[in-house]
């Protein structure tokens, strides 16, 4: 399981320099939810101001685009993705 807890601060760091000028909400020393959390405000594009937000699928597009053209590692980048994609996929449910 540490393994695990590694891998979710790994990814946070990575994900973390893909957005270097965002603030993260951090939950309680769990980098799994904050992630997750951060992701999802992403694509719910709760950081901008409301009259100008856009809509989760062009917020998906421009977060895949963004981490693509990142420094992260090609493992990173693709746990990254997969994550976007999971948390999407809950989105669309709500």
């Amino acid at each position: 399981m540490s393994n695990e807890k590694e891998d979710f601060d790994r990814l946070l760091a990575e994900y973390r320099s893909i957005w270097n000028n965002r603030l993260l909400v951090t939950c309680e020393k769990n980098s799994e939810a904050t992630l997750k959390e951060a992701i999802k405000r992403e694509l719910l594009d709760e950081n901008s101001h409301p009259r100008i937000r856009k809509n989760r699928y062009e917020k998906y597009y421009f977060a895949i685009k963004r981490v693509m053209n990142s420094t992260v590692s090609q493992e990173g980048k693709l746990l990254i993705i997969e994550i976007h994609n999971q948390i999407m996929e809950e989105v669309d449910l709500l």
